[in-house]
């Protein structure tokens, strides 16, 4: 799991608190923090809905996170990202969980669930619904939470929405960079790398000739063609910990593919565009990383169905620009990735 920390205040004070352990998602948008990782000392102003608090269903792959939506001042690198919305997962204001959003997978609300403190979503997009929940009350996601708890799904403006932090800072705002270095295919104990505020803003944020992949504007999506498959609905998301795909000749080992030897294999992801962008990656026995002491591979694959998600192994050497949409950059608007 890619990692960092993030300073987060009570909204035009210094009274803050940095949380370390905040997982690093380039496929969700927001900051969402557990809230036994929050001092309860420095208590965090509820963000309205009609006459009562507005509660949020964040559904992932693994599972969901149910919690209140706080304002909050987001600091990170001298950048300020001033009183956003974020959410506060398991916040004992919003003990009940709505069954709708109940019904999405595991619960991750708690560091044992979670195994991070949050998430930090520096996706593609600076809201984390967008126009879907301003104009509708769509289901697991924005809910009205009465005095007692109870709560109703409800519209969201796009003004309280959680919010990429990235989006609202002052200068460097138009996406960000990874950074991580190559590490040997047995794995890596651990690995220290950079994530990068803005796209072509500074010296160290250049595309330096990048091939850019434009994403959908409204999915964030883009395609990938591997072993004779197209893949429409593919994402680059550091918040995954391996290759997600479906391969009918390897063998598996529960939800992960574990060959005898370890797999070469290549890819084009493929932008709105159609420009194109080779990939070449290994697949590697995943009882033999697992067994290893090991944390960091960059050939973990697992199984999926009809999508193909580049996850964390994908950034190990490269690195990764996230731009995000509607934002101007030195290749044009995001939404894209470029590596």
């Amino acid at each position: 799991m890619l990692t960092t920390s993030v300073t987060v205040c009570q909204p035009g004070t210094a009274n803050c608190a940095t949380i370390d352990n905040i997982q690093v998602d380039t496929g969700s948008h927001g900051l969402r923090i557990l809230a036994s990782a929050w001092p309860a000392s420095l208590p965090l102003a509820a963000v309205a809905s009609g006459a009562g608090v507005t509660g949020e269903c964040a559904v992932f792959g693994g599972g969901f996170a149910w919690g209140a939506v706080r304002s909050a001042d987001v600091r990170m690198a001298g950048q300020l990202a001033a009183s956003i919305p974020i959410q506060l997962i398991a916040d004992p204001a919003l003990p009940a969980v709505p069954t709708d959003c109940a019904a999405s997978g595991p619960a991750m609300l708690s560091v044992a669930s979670l195994r991070a403190n949050g998430i930090l979503g520096v996706g593609l997009f600076a809201a984390d619904c967008g126009s879907g929940c301003v104009n509708a009350a769509l289901p697991r996601w924005y809910y009205t939470c009465d005095a007692s708890g109870a709560c109703t799904a409800s519209t969201q403006a796009l003004a309280q929405q959680v919010t990429n932090p990235v989006s609202r800072f002052a200068l460097d705002n138009n996406g960000v960079v990874i950074d991580l270095p190559a590490i040997p295919d047995t794995g890596a104990p651990t690995v220290a790398g950079s994530m990068i505020f803005g796209i072509g803003t500074q010296a160290n944020n250049t595309l330096d000739g990048a091939a850019v992949v434009r994403a959908n504007s409204q999915t964030g999506y883009v395609a990938t063609a591997s072993g004779g498959q197209t893949y429409s609905q593919s994402y680059i998301d550091s918040g995954s910990n391996g290759l997600f795909f479906s391969n009918s000749q390897l063998p598996q080992c529960g939800y992960w593919y574990c060959p005898a030897a370890t797999q070469s294999a290549s890819a084009a992801i493929v932008g709105t565009d159609g420009a194109t962008n080779p990939v070449s990656f290994s697949i590697g026995n995943s009882r033999t990383l697992f067994a290893s002491s090991n944390n960091a591979f960059d050939n973990l694959a697992g199984v999926a169905g009809s999508s193909f998600g580049w996850g964390l192994p994908f950034f190990f050497g490269r690195r990764v620009f996230t731009a995000i949409a509607s934002r101007v950059t030195s290749a044009g608007p995001g939404p894209y990735y470029a590596f």
